[in-house]
Formats: structure tokens, C-alpha cells, sequence
């Protein structure tokens, strides 16, 4: 396969319940909002709040991973200077639902390049030619087998500065019971599973999926999220 042919691999074999196309009606009535999990104006700004308070400021350069239609983008677009912000995600629809819809309905697609949105489900940030300050993916680690979490670290150490931070969030799994097949989260009441999506992890598994890559990992663990998610921090060496 050329690199190309793999990358469209990955994307159809990985992630094809979020590739899937969105009909006009779809984004008129807004079900793409839906589509990416809902609390589309409480997320998307406890998104920003968060990295602002973590020390994200307007010159940095941003990667928003899984960014879907844009739910953070819309809030960290204006903050950050013309051009500083970056997604990526598996779902073209979804980017194009975000750009066309979303940014235009709040008048901020002037400050965003469209060839800054890029489709693509193996992480392949380096394929926009920048290096990152920091990168942000919310409930992404959720959807994803242990193996892709790694691809993604993998992908990522190769377009973030040494430095720079890659927050993750995920569903944890207590260290008892180890043997959990399937756990309910509060608030939210969301099950997660073992080996199907929703996946849940213990804290510890990142510094496995971690050992031998370019990245130290700091456990943030609860950062107040909705849906009892926890933080996890990656920062480039």
C-alpha cells in the first residue's frame, strides 16, 4: 500500500461508525450536534475554560483531535489569533457541517482557513506542515481500542514542540475491580466497557501506551467534566 492507501485503511477499519456521511435534513435540524455527544454550548466553552486555565494563550498553536463539527471550535477560534487553531478528525461531513454551518452561522469562518480542517482517522497531524504548542482530544480516548491510543500518541509526537501538551480524556476503571467488564459513570450515566466502545482504562494503562514514545504522562484524573470523564496529560520530551 502507499501511505495514502494505509491511511484510508486505518479510517475505514478503525473508525467507520463516525465516518459516516450527514443528509441535508441532518444538519438542518442540527442532529450533528446530537451525533457528537450533545452539550454543544456547555462542553465547547468547559473545553476552553479549561485549557486557558492550564495556561493555553491567544499565540499558541492548538490541535483540536476529534474535533467533529467544531463543538470547541467555535470558543477557541476567537480566542486564539487568525490561524492558530487546527482540527482534525475521521468524519468529513462532520468537518464540513462545522465550517459551513457552524462557523458561518457565528461569523468566524474569516478567521479560520478551511485547509486548516483536515479529515483524516490515523492522527496524521504532521500532514499540516505546523508544529503544535498544544492538542486537545475530548472524548476520543472513549471511542478508541488501546492500540489506537498508541497509533495516536505515536502520530502526535511527531507535530507537538518539546514542551507542548496533549490533554486526553477518557473513562476511567478503578484499580478495583481490575477484572470490570462494565462500569456506569456519574454523572451522566454512561456504561463503558472492557473491549467495546465506550471503552474505560485504568490511569496506569497510559504509561504503558506511553512507554518508549516521546511523552511523559501526568494524571489530572477529575477536572469536573459532565460526564465523569477523567484528564490525562501527555507532554513532549
Amino acid at each position: 500500500m502507499t501511505e495514502d492507501e494505509t491511511s484510508a485503511h486505518h479510517e475505514s477499519t478503525a473508525f467507520n461508525t463516525y465516518a459516516g456521511d450527514l443528509s441535508a435534513e441532518q444538519i438542518a435540524s442540527e442532529w450533528h450536534r446530537t451525533w457528537i455527544g450533545g452539550l454543544w454550548e456547555e462542553m465547547g466553552r468547559f473545553q476552553l475554560d479549561y485549557l486557558v486555565g492550564e495556561g493555553l494563550t491567544p499565540n499558541m498553536t492548538l490541535l483540536d483531535v476529534g474535533c467533529g463539527c467544531l463543538r470547541g471550535g467555535i470558543h477557541f477560534i476567537p480566542y486564539l489569533e487568525t490561524g492558530r487553531y487546527y482540527g482534525i478528525d475521521v468524519s468529513a461531513p462532520l468537518l464540513d457541517a462545522g465550517y459551513d454551518v457552524e462557523l458561518a452561522a457565528v461569523g468566524l469562518q474569516d478567521r479560520l482557513p478551511r485547509e486548516n480542517l483536515l479529515a483524516n482517522g490515523s492522527f496524521e497531524a504532521w500532514r499540516f506542515g505546523v508544529t503544535f504548542d498544544v492538542a486537545l482530544a475530548q472524548s476520543v480516548f472513549t471511542h478508541l481500542p488501546a492500540n489506537f491510543i498508541r497509533r495516536c500518541l505515536i502520530e502526535l509526537g511527531k507535530a507537538i514542540a518539546p514542551g507542548g501538551r496533549f490533554y486526553a480524556t477518557y473513562f476511567e476503571c478503578p484499580d478495583l475491580p481490575a477484572d470490570a467488564i462494565e462500569l456506569r459513570h456519574e454523572p451522566g450515566g454512561i456504561v463503558s466497557y472492557l473491549d467495546h466502545d465506550p471503552y474505560h482504562y485504568r490511569a496506569r494503562d497510559f504509561d504503558w501506551l506511553a512507554d518508549g514514545l516521546p511523552w511523559g504522562v501526568e494524571h489530572v484524573g477529575d477536572w469536573g467534566h459532565p460526564r465523569d470523564q477523567r484528564m490525562v496529560r501527555f507532554v513532549r520530551t
